[in-house]
């Protein structure tokens, strides 16, 4: 029926930002969000008391929305629901007692603005100062500042009473198309109900972008002209993991997607068997495959991927969206409860990686004003945590106690220099001490205490560093920025930014051989860990052990059961002797 329906209509190809793989067919069903138009209105000071009235009335209905939005979570896929709920935590702790609220509420006594004006207003300024501050994460910034405006839309919906889009009246099994989705609405749609999703604005690295990958669904975003193209019904193929889409696809071009949705079924089915198999080469030379853990709602994704430990445990989570800093007792029972979920499993906690681009609002009172002029190149990670040896301790001793649950690594971030090792080892011991004296329950021994490399004169400096580190994990993210000169958020089309130049090869081998002389173990938990295609030559380069996100552990596996350790030094040699990144991905695509 589709092939014949289809003849008489010219074939269209789009393209956009491929957020979730996979491949979609089915009729195009528009979902059109309600146009929000706040003019700019003055009140008088006889109703500034009225105007905070309304705007109560409205940060409780927003309250009760989300509310039942995180009821309505228990619905959709398990990692689904805990992608969402951090987020919407995050909008439920800006509509109390914030410095959005506040300032909201400062414009309608101070200026007589509307509720509705101060509060579009108010998260307008809060955006663009957010945007404004310097960064080696555009793609964070941009996400925090699009979760303002996101609350302050809400309300404003409230306080206009602006219908919100409802999903349900669409057909089952056709393509969602939008002008742009936000996050609340992705968590609004079926999985079962859509073939796919598309929008004409939006990237990969948004808050909607990482729900629809949970919910996955086959998505694409910011793919530009596809929505005046598409009429209402017209047939399209979408593919999730290369951003395109055909408009009216031919009959040819419909066999090929039923071809490829049927191939990409048997190869999901192939990495669900792969969970239980060693991850190991053909000659049988282990590799260790751990996970990354950003937030405490990945732990079942991680448990389902067939990860054997945590490698890379950010605790930065613990400490943002709150105007008072988390205790010892705090801090050590989330820590313990990760700890015990992973049921014997090592755990790797690196402690706050603070400063650059990542702002802690209740960490603020401990940043010096140095004036810097870029954060990124000065005080962050180490070298704050000792400036305030107090929160370094605080840390440490929650991480110690949580060590009794079960087998714990702790990590410094951004170390450079042996004396900050060594720094950081007086105060480690002087905790654990404390902490004896205390008859606090813990560990029989105390756990290792490694050092990220993420500098290059950390991994030139690695045999030095090996001498007072446990072990040595290489954050391929930093360590490339640091070595080219170049932000990771850069365009891609700029090929400034590339962790495979050979370059950075070289720091790896490096740091793998000091590694190697000083008996500790290393591992890889940068973005580079997690591509599958690089995974040999990885192990090339003497690197036995990777950790990454964990829905990407299931290809990484397979990719190394797949070579010999001789396939991986050879492809390793040939990458070290090439001038650019282009002829290393070329060695590695073989």
């Amino acid at each position: 029926m589709i092939e014949k329906s289809q003849r008489s209509r010219r074939e269209m190809r789009f393209s956009g930002h491929p957020i979730s793989p996979g491949i979609g067919i089915g009729p195009v069903s528009e979902a059109a969000e309600p146009v929000l138009i706040v003019p700019h209105r003055k009140i008088f000071a006889a109703d500034i008391a009225a105007e905070n009235a309304r705007l109560e009335d409205a940060v409780a209905l927003s309250r009760k929305q989300l509310g039942k939005l995180k009821i309505r979570l228990a619905s959709l896929p398990e990692q689904s629901q805990s992608e969402i709920s951090p987020l919407i935590d995050a909008y439920v702790h800006m509509l109390g007692a914030s410095r959005l609220m506040r300032g909201v509420k400062t414009r309608i006594s101070d200026q007589l603005l509307s509720a509705e004006t101060a509060m579009m207003e108010q998260a307008e300024i809060a955006a663009e100062l957010i945007l404004g501050m310097p960064t080696t994460d555009p793609a964070g910034r941009a996400r925090r500042a699009d979760e303002v405006r996101e609350i302050a839309r809400r309300v404003v919906q409230n306080l206009t009473r602006l219908p919100f889009r409802n999903f349900a009246n669409h057909a089952p099994g056709s393509i969602l198309a939008a002008e742009s989705l936000r996050p609340s609405d992705a968590a609004l749609i079926q999985p079962s109900h859509f073939a796919g999703v598309i929008t004409a604005e939006g990237g990969a690295d948004g808050h909607t972008a990482v729900m629809l990958r949970a919910l996955g669904l086959p998505a694409i975003l910011g793919a530009t002209g596809v929505l005046e193209a598409a009429k209402p019904g017209t047939i399209a193929i979408i593919d999730g993991e290369t951003g395109e889409i055909v408009l009216n696809p031919s009959a040819k071009s419909l066999r090929h997607a039923r071809a490829r949705l049927a191939e990409r079924a048997r190869t999901q089915r192939t990495l669900s068997r792969l969970q239980r198999l060693p991850s190991e080469t053909t000659d049988k030379v282990p590799v260790n495959l751990q996970a990354n853990l950003e937030l405490p709602f990945e732990l079942p994704m991680i448990a389902q991927s067939g990860a054997h430990g945590i490698g890379l445990m950010r605790s930065e989570f613990i400490f943002m969206n709150r105007e008072v800093l988390p205790d010892e007792d705090a801090q050590s029972e989330i820590y313990r409860t990760i700890v015990e979920a992973m049921d014997g499993d090592p755990v790797t906690i690196r402690v706050l990686d603070w400063g650059s681009d990542k702002d802690v609002e209740a960490l603020n009172v401990y940043m010096p004003d140095t004036g810097e002029a870029n954060p990124a190149l000065g005080l962050r990670g180490i070298r704050l945590l000792l400036r305030n040896p107090d929160l370094l301790e605080t840390q440490l001793a929650a991480i110690l106690r949580a060590a009794a649950a079960g087998p714990v690594r702790i990590m410094l971030p951004m170390v450079g220099f042996q004396s900050e090792i060594i720094a950081a080892w007086e105060i480690y011991d002087r905790t654990w001490r404390r902490l004896k004296r205390r008859n606090i329950r813990l560990p029989d021994i105390q756990p290792p205490l490694g050092i990220m490399i993420e500098t290059p004169a950390a991994a030139l400096a690695a045999r030095h560093l090996a001498k007072h580190a446990d072990f040595f994990s290489i954050g391929t993210n930093d360590l490339t920025m640091y070595t080219l000169a170049a932000d990771r958020g850069l365009p891609m089309g700029s090929k400034l930014y590339d962790p495979l130049e050979p370059t950075i090869l070289r720091l790896i081998l490096e740091t793998a051989a000091a590694a190697a002389a000083g008996r500790i173990p290393v591992s890889v938990c940068g973005e580079l860990a997690s591509r599958p295609e690089a995974a040999p030559l990885l192990i090339g380069l003497g690197i036995r052990e990777l950790s990454m996100h964990g829905n990407a552990i299931p290809r990484v596996k397979r990719a190394i059961r797949n070579v010999s350790l001789k396939q991986c030094t050879d492809m390793a040699t040939a990458a070290l002797a090439a001038i650019t990144a282009d002829e290393v991905r070329e060695i590695i695509r073989g």
